[in-house]
């Protein structure tokens, strides 16, 4: 078993620029102009460009990642996220997860994580929730 405890924490915070937001889009393929026309973003109801979903879901995917590999073996089992409010450039974000379960599997010679995590805005609103299960093993 893992020492992984349940109620173990994981947090970052960040801010992205247009330069960043429009780069990621591009190489995800998303050409909706809100990622990379200020102009454009600007007339909408976001009012300014705004991070992509694949962008948020790479990040909070990789905060698990590299928060457990630096101890153990992961792989990603399941990922779910729900988007509440759009994230504009340069906002400051917190990004969150939390171990709320474990469970030890002989066949994997690991424990399944499950995760919760969420992406809170300078305004202190939750922008992203999400939820995940990882395999944390010492080998594979």
């Amino acid at each position: 078993m893992t020492p992984v405890p349940v109620g173990e924490k994981i947090a970052r915070q960040m801010r992205l620029n247009e330069i960043e937001i429009s780069q990621f889009a591009h190489l995800a393929g998303d050409p909706n102009l809100l990622h990379h026309d200020a102009e454009y973003a600007r007339k909408t109801r976001f009012g300014s460009i705004i991070v992509c979903g694949p962008h948020i879901s790479s990040l909070m995917m990789g905060l698990a990642a590299q928060h457990f590999s630096q101890n153990y073996a992961i792989v990603g089992l399941d990922f779910s996220i729900q988007f509440l409010k759009a994230i504009k450039a340069r906002e400051l974000i917190d990004m969150e997860w939390e171990v709320v379960g474990k469970q030890y599997k002989d066949s994997l010679n690991g424990e399944i994580l499950d995760l919760t995590g969420k992406i809170t805005n300078e305004q202190r609103v939750i922008a992203v929730t999400s939820s995940s299960k990882v395999l944390v093993t010492k080998e594979f």
